[in-house]
């Protein structure tokens, strides 16, 4: 398929491929989520307990709901590589476009880097349990990486058809365990008597403190705005994939905080590199663990690609848009990727996979992701107040407006307490680097971005403008 798009006054230039359906779509949001019924939304029972991992996972599944409605409405208007960096651009301004965009790059290359460690983890623990101790790690986590850049380099319709398969046996072997422990394939039953004696080890503040790290259930679902370039039917594909990844999502946190917590001790589960593994290993059943040992190495594989995906189309929107050099925004001749923006942010991926812990890499993530959720709240208003509805056509409308955008605002303010609680050094620091960015790019990088060429969607002036 050819796919050109002319560039005012330098004639003929690549653009991104039109190829992907609305499984490509939900295949792209929930494989890059999914690793987080996996490992490391198990740290929340850590922060406060099992009732306080519950509570979290369902808080953080209503704001990542409201983050779906919001992006559903936006992004089937603002059919644009770069997903919410793309609508700031267009709705509130260069300063926040700029910003936003790098929330996203860093998001997604950290949860790459997460993504890479646990499939190092995963591979040392299964060597020990078969007698080879000392695993390194190193070189599993460096050609995780290396082969999903690859595949990235390749081709965005082979990248996301390999997410949607290994992406489904990864849903599907938590439904299977789910089955079995419910059905008496166990040889240990599930036990909940940790919750009446001790449901709330740390008081409320626990439940406080667990918010952190449930937001690693869903977090990276806005992924799908990414593909808003790519898709065949913006209009009809990123509302229907975006909005049936996250009920996907919030069934399968519920099932996996359900298995875990009944056969794993809190204390245990409060610490555990792979929940769903171990969880596993505790049923007695090898099928099952070989089962979830699969589902652990696909779900890693799955959102790593996803985050390959969405950061090096949020990097190339920004070079294309001269945010950054405009070298960034090179299409390949032949494969139609954003190949340099691929290639640029593979360093960055292993430099924190082998050179940082996973609470830290996972959090930088987190905070990453929750500065770009804090910023739609205010776009969706202005988007509103700007384009009121039946001013421009819309893909999706999202009911019960402003409520989700008050109600998503509301919970990130109280997960930036709940960070600050357990991460308050990381918390201030992420937020200087984010600062010292902002005005990197106000005095010296603004002056290349050329104005006129950056705002592509034929919309009537703003209302009251």
């Amino acid at each position: 398929m050819v796919d050109q798009t002319a560039a005012p006054g330098t004639g003929e230039r690549l653009s991104l491929l039109r190829v992907l359906g609305p499984a490509h779509v939900w295949a792209l949001g929930v494989g890059i989520v999914l690793v987080g019924e996996y490992m490391g939304w198990n740290f929340s029972v850590g922060k406060g307990g099992m009732i306080a991992g519950l509570v979290a996972c369902w808080v953080a599944g209503i704001l990542y709901t409201c983050v779906a409605m919001i992006d559903s409405e936006v992004t089937s208007t603002v059919a644009s590589a770069g997903g919410q960096y793309a609508q700031a651009k267009h709705i509130v301004g260069p300063l926040m476009a700029f910003n936003v965009g790098l929330f996203l790059v860093m998001a997604y290359t950290m949860l790459e880097s997460a993504n890479a460690i646990t499939v190092g983890f995963l591979l040392d623990t299964v060597a020990n349990m078969s007698g080879h101790e000392g695993l390194d790690q190193r070189p599993f986590i460096i050609l995780a990486i290396l082969f999903l850049a690859w595949l990235n380099y390749r081709g965005v319709l082979a990248t996301l058809t390999f997410n949607f398969v290994i992406t489904a046996i990864a849903f599907l072997a938590i439904i299977v365990l789910f089955l079995a422990v419910q059905f008496g394939f166990s040889a240990t039953p599930l036990d909940y008597t940790a919750i009446t004696e001790e449901p709330l080890p740390y008081g409320w503040v626990g439940i406080l403190a667990a918010l952190h790290f449930g937001l690693w259930y869903y977090l990276g679902i806005e992924g799908t705005c990414q593909a808003a370039e790519e898709v065949r039917s913006p209009a009809r594909s990123l509302p229907l994939g975006t909005m049936s990844g996250i009920i996907t999502l919030l069934i399968a946190a519920t099932l996996t905080w359900y298995v875990c917590s009944g056969l794993l001790p809190w204390e245990y589960l409060g610490q555990a590199g792979t929940p769903l593994f171990d969880a596993a290993r505790v049923t007695g059943s090898f099928g099952l663990m070989v089962l979830l040992f699969i589902g652990t190495i696909f779900s890693t594989l799955a959102s790593a690609n996803g985050c390959i995906n969405d950061s090096s189309r949020a990097w190339f929107s920004m070079g294309r848009d001269r945010y950054l050099p405009a070298w960034f925004g090179a299409v390949h001749p032949r494969y139609r990727t954003p190949y340099r923006a691929i290639v640029f942010l593979v360093p960055i991926a292993l430099i924190f996979a082998l050179g940082a812990p996973l609470d830290q890499v996972v959090t930088f993530s987190i905070l990453s992701g929750l500065l770009g959720y804090t910023f739609m709240s205010f776009n969706m208003i202005m988007f509103r107040r700007k384009w009121p509805l039946g001013s421009i056509q819309r893909g999706y409308v999202h009911p019960f407006h402003p409520i989700p955008a008050i109600v998503l605002l509301v919970l990130c303010a109280t997960t930036y307490v709940a960070v600050f609680l357990g991460y308050g050094t990381q918390l201030i620091a992420m937020l200087l680097f984010y600062i010292v960015a902002s005005l990197w790019f106000h005095f010296w990088r603004y002056r290349f971005v050329k104005r006129g060429d950056q705002f592509t969607m034929p919309w009537p002036r703003p209302q009251g403008y």
